[in-house]
């Protein structure tokens, strides 16, 4: 078992029945998926459940887990997902996967937001590995670019093959880097500020607890 795999397991040891819980998207997130499948199946736990994208969607029908849409739930219980960077005062990095809007409607409208990763996502300032997403309206892309220039911001159109990469949402993504000088309540205010953006990877304040799996263990951080 990997360090992915022991802290999604540990992760769904904590879920209770009758819960409504949000699903994530990518490599730890399905693990969590299947570890919540194989205890309503083996435990006859009973949960509700909302995916936050197409592709875990399709993972936790083919486990049977039940599903309800997005547009019919106000509140969960709690969400679960991964994180590609996560800072010391867990404010979180997202969305390389192009699902942000959902992401973060999900996490926002739960009473819980549970992290998932490996010690590799832990840094020390959020864009320390990775430039940061910007979800934007299509015709306003360039406006938003300039607007991200002048707070500091360097941002390139994110591409897919020979076009540009489409988000589930149906906007264009703008992969921006920024001097070290911002952290990641600065950067939050930043973005929330600007027109046109539709979302942005910088999760801060909804972190809940964040489980890191390392030389296998798991580590618990609660806010």
């Amino acid at each position: 078992m990997n360090d992915k795999q022991r802290v999604a397991e540990h992760a769904a040891q904590l879920v209770k029945h009758g819960m409504l819980i949000g699903l994530g998207t990518g490599s730890t997130a399905n693990y969590f998926i299947e570890a919540v499948a194989r205890r309503c199946r083996d435990d006859g736990l009973q949960i509700q459940a909302v995916a936050s994208s197409v592709v875990s969607t399709i993972k936790a029908r083919q486990l049977g887990l039940p599903l309800r849409a997005m547009e019919h739930v106000g509140r969960l219980d709690v969400y679960v997902d991964g994180a590609d960077e996560v800072s010391p005062d867990l404010t979180l990095l997202k969305g390389r996967g192009s699902d942000l809007v959902r992401e973060k409607l999900l996490a926002n409208a739960s009473d819980a937001f549970w992290v998932l990763i490996d010690q590799s996502k832990q840094v020390e300032r959020i864009g320390q590995n990775y430039l940061i997403p910007v979800e934007v309206m299509p015709f306003a892309w360039q406006l938003v670019q300039r607007s991200l220039a002048a707070i500091g911001g360097e941002a390139q159109l994110r591409a897919n093959g020979d076009g540009l990469a489409v988000t589930s949402h149906g906007s264009l993504v703008l992969d921006v880097r920024f001097p070290v000088e911002f952290d990641g309540k600065q950067l939050n205010g930043k973005l929330d500020a600007i027109p046109g953006i539709v979302e942005h990877g910088i999760f801060h304040g909804l972190t809940t607890a964040v489980f890191c799996g390392h030389d296998g263990q798991v580590r618990e951080q609660w806010a």
